[in-house]
């Protein structure tokens, strides 16, 4: 089994998944922030961006987990703020981010969607390697299962949990993302093909179906009438993506994202 703390810087221990965490924070600033020019944004402005976004989404993430596991934390509700210990929720971050860019791009008269289809990529690559976080902290797995031979040595011996291998859900999902990543870097050098807004879009849907099937495998999840928390919220997503994408394209006058 691998030690989920990466390090200690005295008393102080720095564990994987923070790690994963800020590596897909950089990775997706870095990102953002090269392909912004192309929309006539600046990169001060996603720079600027994150150092808003990132705290309350942090604090969003972890209102979600609290809310829908109230029954955990109102006899103690001190440990709310001890978020070392786990329990944040990916949807409750990704929903205050988006309430701070709808705030932070008006404020800056950028906008709002051509703000999203910069960012959508980003944080779908940044979703990938945050994922693995979920696997140094042996959390996130699905249901038991026979082996897992099908995959290295290093993530089979990891996915070893209580006695049983579980299904590594963090990897179905990173990978997923991955895929998703790659289709929209790909599409959106496509001229005249993507319209402003469908490149967020595009993430909607496509992060929505694979988170639903994927949280259906877990066996940790936030249970609401029958489902998974996550997968009512994937629902909406890809409801609202496609609702969106075929409102948006009625108006003819949208521009292109990538124009001759």
């Amino acid at each position: 089994m691998i030690d989920p703390i990466a390090f200690q810087l005295g008393p102080i221990s720095i564990r994987w998944y923070a790690l994963c965490i800020v590596a897909g924070l950089v990775l997706a600033v870095y990102l953002s922030a090269k392909e912004a020019p192309r929309k006539k944004i600046l990169a001060d402005d996603v720079y600027d961006f994150i150092l808003y976004a990132f705290p309350i989404a942090i604090v969003g993430a972890r209102l979600y987990y609290v809310i829908f596991s109230w029954d955990q934390y109102k006899d103690n509700p001190l440990e709310i703020f001890a978020i070392w210990n786990g329990g944040i929720a990916i949807y409750g971050g990704l929903l205050a981010g988006f309430l701070v860019l709808v705030f932070f791009t008006r404020h800056r008269f950028i906008n709002t969607w051509d703000f999203l289809d910069i960012a959508a990529p980003s944080v779908m690559i940044a979703q990938s390697i945050g994922r693995w976080g979920n696997f140094f902290n042996q959390e996130a797995y699905g249901a038991k299962v026979p082996n897992l031979d099908f995959l290295p040595a290093s993530i089979r011996e990891q996915m070893y949990i209580d006695g049983s291998y579980r299904q590594p859900t963090f990897l179905y999902e990173s990978g997923w993302n991955l895929i998703g990543f790659i289709l929209i870097i790909v599409l959106r050098r496509k001229t005249k093909f993507l319209k402003q807004g469908e490149i967020t879009l595009f993430y909607l849907v496509w992060y929505g179906i694979g988170r639903f099937f994927i949280e259906g495998m877990r066996t940790d999840s936030l249970m609401l009438a029958g489902l998974r928390v996550s997968q009512w919220f994937s629902l909406l997503l890809v409801g609202a993506g496609l609702v969106l994408c075929l409102f948006r394209r009625k108006k003819v006058d949208l521009p292109y994202y990538q124009s001759e």
